[in-house]
């Protein structure tokens, strides 16, 4: 299990994150919501490891964060950012196989074969990535991530993966297949902390929801209680109609603007 006890980060004076505590577990798609500026790339940041709190402390089953040495951070767990800007012409092939040497595969460029096909780009491994359109840079991205972590468990402990934002750029019909793949990668033991936008997807796939606002979190739970008229309203400053179908446990929500 990943914890986080009060994180609290400061910056130029303000909070970005004010004594947030959270647990992330084996098995659990997590999954962070929230308006822009509400903190939670810093929450994804310091969770997995790229920056420390403040205050407060982040430990990976039962060992601070900070004791990992870079190298077994990165066999433990892959982390997908909201941007990768990239200064030199690589292939595809050759970004999905860095996530694999990073974890020490003994066959990293098959591992980052394998990668590319789980997210649809079998065939794309000698094009350039600047040549690639936003969504399949996306998902090369992510792939990245996978080569890096490709089992769940290892040796009975568990890994993580950390994705910001991993549905941007994405058409409808890869959006769910970037998400299922995650959710398997929960449901086989292991660890997923994601953020999103689109509140229909959140509540699709999230095992547990958390609603994170000014750097507090507002609400916590289950998505068919968190995801409500009164969250909506009060996080997003808008009115919204949330339903029940087709899954009476899976809300919908059909946002309205603010002047009719």
């Amino acid at each position: 299990m990943i914890c986080g006890r009060d994180i609290t980060v400061v910056r130029s004076g303000r909070k970005l994150l004010d004594a947030v505590s959270m647990e992330l577990r084996p098995g659990q798609f997590t999954v962070v919501i929230g308006p822009n500026g509400a903190g939670k790339s810093t929450l994804m940041k310091i969770l997995s490891g790229e920056i420390a709190p403040d205050e407060g402390e982040v430990s990976y089953f039962g060992s601070a964060a900070q004791l990992y040495p870079p190298a077994e951070l990165a066999r433990r767990r892959a982390v997908l950012p909201q941007a990768v800007q990239l200064a030199f012409p690589f292939t595809a092939l050759e970004i999905v196989r860095m996530g694999a040497v990073a974890q020490g595969a003994l066959q990293p460029t098959e591992q980052a074969r394998r990668a590319l096909s789980k997210v649809g780009l079998r065939g794309f491994e000698a094009r350039p990535y600047p040549s690639l359109s936003g969504g399949e840079q996306q998902r090369v991205q992510f792939a990245r991530a996978l080569a890096q972590v490709p089992e769940a468990v290892v040796d009975d402990m568990p890994r993580a993966l950390f994705l910001d934002e991993p549905t941007a750029s994405l058409d409808l019909g890869h959006q769910i297949s970037v998400l299922e793949v995650a959710r398997d990668f929960a449901r086989a033991g292991g660890i997923v902390f994601a953020i999103l936008h689109d509140l229909n997807l959140a509540a699709e796939f999230a095992d547990h929801l958390v609603v994170l606002d000014q750097g507090r979190v507002v609400d916590a739970g289950a998505c068919c209680q968190t995801v409500s008229d009164r969250t909506i309203g009060a996080v997003y400053g808008i009115s919204g109609a949330v339903g029940r179908l087709p899954a009476a446990h899976i809300p919908f929500v059909l946002p309205q603007s603010r002047h009719r």
